[in-house]
């Protein structure tokens, strides 16, 4: 078990030991912290996977306005 120091501000102290008073508070941070990781872990993976669906809009074929306007009138016929 690893033992971490932190500071926070008073009120969120305060705040913390009225909402968690009858909890185990390291469980509860330790929860939070495995929560964020997971957030931050989420977040990564949406940021590769939308840098790599951008990317390979450059390696995808361009239509010009009048080649779709063209596609939808023959689509309508």
């Amino acid at each position: 078990m690893a033992i971490v120091n932190f500071s926070v501000p008073d009120d969120v102290k305060k705040a913390f030991d009225r909402a968690f008073k009858s909890k185990n508070k390291s469980a509860v941070i330790a929860d939070l912290m495995r929560r964020a990781v997971a957030d931050a872990q989420r977040k990564k993976q949406r940021a590769d996977l939308f840098r790599s669906l951008t990317e390979g809009r450059r390696r995808r074929p361009s239509a010009t306005d009048e080649q779709i306007r063209s596609a939808r009138a023959a689509g309508r016929s």
